[in-house]
């Protein structure tokens, strides 16, 4: 026991400080970037190696329901081995005693990476990159709503109440006065955040009411995607603190800005130098190829970072989400920005995927586009230049036409991986078809004696 508790990361040994520890949470990621595993009692995780989970945990609908992707040995539930990455062990602030969680990638009986686990998709992505001496970059951005409690589904979410005993206001950006309505539940996120180890590039107030943004420094788009994985958690427990709900759907309250996942990314070669910059400053042709690549490749991984049905009432013009894919300079209104930045920093924002995403699979996807377009040379659209709200659209209209495209698009299932291609298709389908199933308040309310 005591070799673990020395080899763990440096915050994780600061946390404990002489504690005992009770419990370690084995987690890992599912399709839609919930955390599954076991909590395990500290002693115990010292003696054992791995634990196993059944690879069902793939075929789970956001409701808990089931897609029929077991495959041709039927749905028997082989068990999957799950080993711990240490590196990714941090503590969970939150609880009573003292308790860690640890990330674990999945593997068969056989030692090789399970293709659906969606950690194992992005670190076959970003293989792909490292095969031709190139290193991936990327910095993300959290945005998310916190809102006042919400028991009744039927019921529409409403915004928190703030410090004033006022609702949170919309329509104030960047204002700190808003940011202070709701300044307890940001300290514990701060206080959780420096607990677990991460580090916080800035918090702003969004437009929308109760609507928060958070900035994380760039680095391994593996380690990125961990920490968004540990961060939704770690606002959601600061938000019950509170007597509030942290929300990551992408359109949480009717009339108000949804929430994004904005991706920032950059590539280094061997060197470390980044491939976007000549060494005089100016744009290289990799750095078109990659906006090239996000351009043409982007349609076909919607499905991806737009995940749910409510994914796509995010993409309405004129409020603060893309609807295309043009390109252009420190211009927010187009799908990929260019931000300002020394040639050293130079990167490319995908502006894209919802916060509602996995953020392995966002990642990934964004990735791929990229590495696509660097490949096969992919030549950009001309820069854009005005409002791209009045440009045309290029995004799908909703889920299954998404999925239709990201069904033929074979070039991404070879990078992503075809049997988690496979799998994704088969629940976000039976996902569809559950919602289906459930008639909304519109339909009563404009169908029921009018048609």
């Amino acid at each position: 026991m005591t070799d673990w508790i020395e080899n763990l990361p440096p915050t994780a040994k600061a946390y404990i400080d002489g504690q005992r520890v009770d419990e370690v949470e084995c987690v890992i990621p599912d399709l839609p970037g919930i955390a599954r595993g076991k909590a395990v009692p500290a002693t115990k995780f010292a003696k054992q190696g791995s634990f196993f989970l059944p690879n069902s945990i793939f075929f789970q609908t956001i409701t808990g329901g089931w897609g029929e992707a077991a495959g041709p040995e039927g749905f028997v539930e082989p068990d999957m081995i799950l080993k711990p990455d240490m590196t990714t062990a941090t503590a969970a602030p939150w609880t009573a005693d003292c308790t860690l969680q640890v990330i674990h990638d999945a593997f068969d009986t056989k030692g090789n990476p399970v293709e659906m686990a969606p950690r194992n998709v992005l670190k076959r992505v970003v293989k792909f990159y490292n095969d031709r001496g190139l290193t991936p970059i990327v910095a993300p951005e959290m945005e998310f709503f916190l809102v006042a409690r919400n028991i009744d589904p039927a019921k529409a979410i409403e915004p928190m109440m703030g410090r004033t005993g006022r609702p949170a206001a919309a329509r104030q950006a960047y204002s700190m006065s808003a940011v202070d309505e709701y300044g307890p539940v940001i300290d514990d996120i701060y206080d959780f955040a420096e607990a677990q180890g991460f580090e916080i590039d800035g918090i702003t107030q969004e437009g929308g009411a109760g609507q928060v943004e958070i900035n994380l420094r760039h680095g391994n788009p593996v380690r990125l995607a961990d920490e968004i994985f540990y961060f939704k958690r770690l606002i959601r427990e600061a938000a019950l603190r509170h007597d509030c709900f942290a929300t990551f759907m992408a359109k949480p309250i009717a009339g108000e800005p949804g929430s994004a996942m904005h991706i920032h990314h950059s590539v280094a070669d061997q060197d470390g130098q980044n491939i976007f910059s000549d060494a005089d400053g100016s744009e290289t042709p990799a750095f078109q190829h990659f906006i090239g690549g996000l351009q043409k490749y982007l349609p076909s991984v919607i499905a991806l970072l737009a995940p749910y049905v409510n994914s796509y009432r995010r993409y309405v013009k004129d409020h603060a989400a893309p609807i295309n894919l043009q390109w252009g300079r420190d211009n927010r209104t187009t799908g990929i920005r260019i931000p300002i930045s020394p040639p050293e920093s130079r990167r490319i924002e995908n502006r894209l995927a919802g916060m509602d995403c996995n953020p392995y699979l966002g990642i990934a996807a964004s990735l791929a586009c990229g590495y696509l377009g660097l490949i096969n040379q992919e030549t950009p659209s001309e820069v854009f230049r005005g409002d791209a709200y009045d440009a045309d659209e290029d995004i799908p209209r909703g889920l299954y036409a998404a999925m239709d495209l990201f069904d033929a698009e074979t070039r991404i299932h070879e990078l992503l991986g075809p049997e988690f291609c496979r799998v994704y298709s088969i629940v976000k389908k039976a996902e569809y078809d559950e919602f289906l199933q459930v008639i909304s308040p519109w339909e009563r309310e404009h169908l029921l004696l009018n048609v």
